[in-house]
């Protein structure tokens, strides 16, 4: 099997994008437990529970979302723009929902790592959240 050029009919590109979509949202809650953890912010058993609940959702919805850039990738009918915006999909949700759910701005952090902000830090300054 040429896994390079996949057959039209092959189901290879839509794994590849429901997988790299998954692995997304996967990094986004690992990275938003991380900063909350961190920050001691939204930490407590309420927000442990918030994050457990929302793990499947969000891996769900970034595969799903991987999936349809796919699609509309392909009806576009451009050789790169299918895995550009598998990528862009996917990297920007869960950009997202780190910056509203991972650093929660104002809550009170015990830790004293933190800013007021809750941004870690160790995320670079270049990058916002």
């Amino acid at each position: 099997m040429d896994t390079a050029n996949p057959k039209p009919n092959s189901c290879l590109p839509s794994a590849a994008s429901a997988l790299f979509g998954a692995a997304m949202g996967c990094a986004a809650w690992s990275l938003t437990a991380w900063a909350r953890a961190y920050c001691d912010a939204g930490y407590d058993a309420g927000g442990r529970f918030e994050l457990t609940f929302l793990l499947p959702l969000v891996v769900g919805c970034e595969a799903a979302a991987g999936l349809m850039a796919l699609a509309i990738g392909r009806r576009l009918a451009l050789r790169a723009l299918p895995t550009l915006l598998v990528v862009v999909a996917t990297v920007g949700p869960a950009w997202w929902f780190f910056a509203t759910r991972g650093t929660l701005a104002g809550y009170p952090g015990d830790s004293g790592l933190c800013p007021p902000s809750n941004i870690p830090p160790q995320w670079p300054d270049w990058l916002p959240a």
